[in-house]
């Protein structure tokens, strides 16, 4: 054949349009009104929300073949799954929840082909080449369905309470492990930890006993109100569980969540509460005597307590300070009100970390507090009077968390940049220098000629929204490049600055990435998360369309070259964005998102998003969530842009219904060519717990789906 066929033949097969795509499958109306404050709203798939129902079964497995016959035909298939396989594979180890006892030190750590995250333990920081396999979920259950949810050792670190959970559930049950042996001893602890309320453990001084989160057994509670009305019980090691010592939680509120904290030496307990998950918090605390007192209410804006020196607990309050001002308080009269004030209210923002390790540690004579600046973060050090210290050296755009106090005064911290890969570095605080530790991430990937530039964009009330731009090497102003753009926008949240391997891929094929900073979260404290929740909620979505426009009009893309992706909370921002601004993007990419904002409240889970969204049965703020619900904003006759969504079959946080029912509602409402796609996983949750095997075909389908809406070939 000559080289004239050959270039004819070519030009023909890429000229030639893609086969229209198969219908979706028909989705029957069984429309359901109800009556809200005096207006009436039409659902017509009500009955998807039955998961129960045989034909809901049906339709969703209708749907993820129609979903796949979609999905695998795409171009370039089998290079985007070499690529991202080659990366999420690589045997590259990496780190996190790092906890010392004594000389020893627990964490959690990936490492490919292993299908989940396993727990080790190690001789100290210089002893990671010799650490031992502790807890391997992957051992445990060969389809790498099981998930270690936290763990917590022992005083002495010869125990470890682990809580595992199967198949997204995280219905967590804690098992004890020799840490010797790494075989499991005594007896196991059910319905620990739970979907959104989470669960906790704080063990006592001796070892011989813990305090734990508990949810309803039995019949103790209606089926309704199981995953609900969280309680603390200590259970003594050698016991029934049936033996076990009711503590705390009686008039607690039904959507109680509780976190737990064990003093280093003298056996009394802290126990923070939130209400649901809206940044409210009350406070109590156990005495050795086994008394527990109460020091801090709901909405009286102490929103973390931590132990202190001897004798005091370190308060961080937004009391007039929506930033945080840091307390002292004496434990002898527990009263907040008689605090002093440590470290008063400054420019940025002190974090308030509920689950996971503290913002707020004490070491030695200083103290070590985490502040957030707008998107990345930062430790910054104090003497016992909140004069400033000398402080850990940071990449810049960088972010820090996991401080864990090494002997008695040294902080063993996790730092990451958009560049660079994540490691723990210690701050030697008598020294004041910071050195490096062997607990360093490993990368396939190498992400340091990507370009990060800060940049403002102009929300629609004037707000200046800060957004993070990953420019690829050879970027040139004044030419248009295919850009993703993600957010998250609530509960207080911050983005941070994250080291993402796949984004080498969106960097080797001159994609722009970008993380908008929106009102919801945390970035600039209290008043930035009280501006974009309940009544206020429109102007996260604003806040995000605003830094879409800002994309475009400053020329680093065009609409047909631009997409959006997010997940859970940001699932709505999608849908949010994709309803109020349908031309302003390509494609669109929802993972577990919520869209239906009537009946979100109705799920087991949603109760606790009420403080952050608000209830339809509050007609202000009704009004508001009816204003924004993406399932009610849908129009028929509308061109929208091509459409993911994705869900996990066993989600707690999110009801898998918000993506059925929005799924339907789009492909019935739908007047472009663009795919509205619906993508279910019946072996994980929300996301987190997935197996690398799923995490690797899911990352294979969102980026071959986007590759093929923006244009972009496959290298």
């Amino acid at each position: 054949m000559s080289a004239r066929i050959i270039l004819i033949v070519l030009l023909l097969t890429f000229s030639m349009p893609r086969l229209p795509m198969a219908a979706p499958p028909e989705t029957p109306k069984h429309p359901v009104t109800d009556e809200y404050h005096g207006v009436e709203v039409t659902d017509p798939y009500r009955w998807l929300e039955d998961f129960e129902d045989p034909r809901v079964r049906e339709w969703s497995a209708a749907q993820n073949r129609h979903a796949r016959s979609y999905l695998k035909d795409l171009p370039n298939v089998d290079k985007i799954r070499d690529r991202v396989t080659e990366i999420l594979a690589d045997d590259s180890e990496s780190y996190g929840g790092v906890a010392a006892r004594g000389d020893l030190l627990f964490a959690i750590k990936r490492q490919p082909p292993k299908q989940q995250p396993f727990l080790i333990v190690m001789s100290g920081l210089d002893d990671v080449e010799n650490a031992r396999v502790l807890v391997d979920p992957s051992e445990i259950d060969r389809d790498g369905t099981t998930k270690i949810d936290w763990f917590v050792p022992s005083p002495d670190g010869q125990l470890v309470a682990v809580s595992l959970s199967r198949m997204g559930t995280e219905s967590g049950d804690v098992h004890i492990f020799d840490t010797e042996t790494g075989k499991t001893v005594h007896e196991v602890i059910p319905r620990v930890n739970g979907g959104t309320a989470g669960g906790d453990l704080a063990w006592s001084p001796d070892g011989s006993g813990f305090f734990y989160t508990r949810y309803p057994r039995g019949e103790e509670r209606p089926p309704e109100d199981r995953d609900f009305y969280q309680q603390v019980y200590y259970h003594q090691l050698g016991q029934p569980t049936s033996e076990d010592r009711y503590e705390l939680g009686a008039g607690l509120p039904r959507i109680a969540e509780i976190q737990l904290r064990s003093h280093p030496t003298n056996g009394e307990i802290l126990a923070t509460v939130q209400d649901g998950d809206g940044g409210e918090f009350a406070h109590f605390l156990r005495s050795t005597s086994g008394e527990w007192r109460q020091f801090s209410e709901f909405g009286d804006r102490i929103v973390q307590a931590e132990f202190g020196p001897a004798g005091t607990l370190c308060l961080v309050s937004r009391a007039d300070a929506p930033r945080g001002k840091l307390l002292k308080l004496e434990t002898s009269h527990l009263d907040p009100s008689r605090a002093d004030v440590l470290i008063p209210e400054g420019e940025e923002t002190i974090v308030s970390s509920f689950w996971g390790t503290p913002s707020v540690l004490f070491a030695g004579e200083k103290l070590f507090v985490i502040y957030q600046t707008g998107g990345p973060s930062e430790i910054r050090v104090f003497d016992l009077t909140g004069k400033p210290q000398p402080a850990p050296e940071l990449a810049p755009i960088s972010s820090v968390g996991g401080m864990t106090r090494i002997g008695e005064e040294d902080v063993l911290f996790h730092t990451e940049s958009f560049t660079r890969p994540g490691r723990y570095l210690c701050y030697r605080s008598g020294a004041g220098t910071t050195e490096p530790t062997s607990l360093v991430d490993g990368a396939a990937v190498n992400l340091e000629d990507v370009q990060v530039v800060r940049e403002r964009a102009t929300s629609k009330d004037g707000t200046k929204v800060p957004l993070t731009i990953l420019l690829p090497a050879g970027y040139r102003a004044g030419k248009t490049y295919p850009c993703i753009v993600t957010g998250y926008g609530g509960y207080g949240i911050s983005i941070p600055p994250r080291f993402r391997p796949l984004n080498k891929i969106y960097a080797d094929h001159d994609i722009i990435y970008v993380i908008a900073n929106i009102r919801g979260g945390g970035e600039f404290g209290e008043e930035w998360h009280l501006e974009g929740n309940l009544t206020n909620k429109q102007n996260v979505f604003d806040d995000f369309a605003a830094v879409l426009q800002h994309v475009l009009e400053q020329g680093y893309t065009s609409s047909e070259q631009l997409a959006i992706i997010g997940g859970s909370n940001g699932g709505l921002l999608m849908g949010a964005t994709f309803t109020q601004h349908p031309d302003l993007m390509r494609a669109v990419v929802s993972k577990v998102g919520i869209y239906d904002m009537l009946r979100v409240e109705l799920s087991p889970n949603g109760a606790f998003n009420i403080p952050e969204f608000g209830t339809v049965e509050d007609p202000e703020q009704f009004r508001a969530l009816h204003a924004y619900s993406p399932y009610h904003a849908v129009k028929e006759g509308t061109q929208y842009p091509a459409i993911l969504l994705t869900t996990g079959e066993n989600d707690p946080r999110v009801d898998p219904m918000q993506s059925r029912k929005m799924a339907a509602r789009l492909q019935a409402a739908n007047a472009s060519d663009s795919p509205i796609l619906l993508r279910t996983n019946a072996s994980t949750g929300h996301g987190a717990d997935a197996s690398l095997n799923e995490r690797i075909e899911e990352e294979v389908d969102v980026l071959a789906f986007l590759f093929d809406q923006l244009g972009v070939n496959v290298k």
